[in-house]
């Protein structure tokens, strides 16, 4: 598969797990009985696990890897940071308020994991 290809799947993965995210965050703060339907619980592993393997896939190829490169590093430890965030606002907090916080700084650090992955440098501002 080429780069670029990898690249386009990749980036739209990212957009498709944002926006599920997004949206399951907004049902959880609203209650919505959708988080109880069954698309909701599958569908972001599907796409989740696209992004990953893309994401290996393109780093392999692009012969730059985490804890060599800085800004990938970087990224890798953001992700992780915005995994335990995400998933203490959906599934873990106990408020309202403490689900709101937490969806919202997992949020913020999407935004900087986005902007590492363009400017690839770990301090993009």
């Amino acid at each position: 598969m080429s780069f670029m290809l990898l690249k386009t799947l990749h980036v739209g993965c990212v957009v498709v797990s944002f926006a599920l995210f997004f949206l399951r965050g907004l049902w959880t703060l609203n209650d919505s009985p959708i988080m109880r339907q069954r698309w909701v619980r599958i569908m972001p592993h599907i796409v989740d696990t696209l992004l990953l393997t893309s994401a290996i896939a393109l780093a392999s190829i692009a012969r730059q890897y985490p804890f060599v490169d800085a800004w990938l590093t970087a990224k890798v430890l953001a992700l992780l940071l915005y995994i335990i965030l995400g998933s203490l606002a959906l599934k873990h907090a106990r408020t309202p308020a403490q689900r709101l916080s937490l969806w919202l700084a997992a949020q913020a650090v999407f935004g900087y994991i986005v902007l590492v992955a363009i400017n690839h440098n770990p301090l993009p501002l």
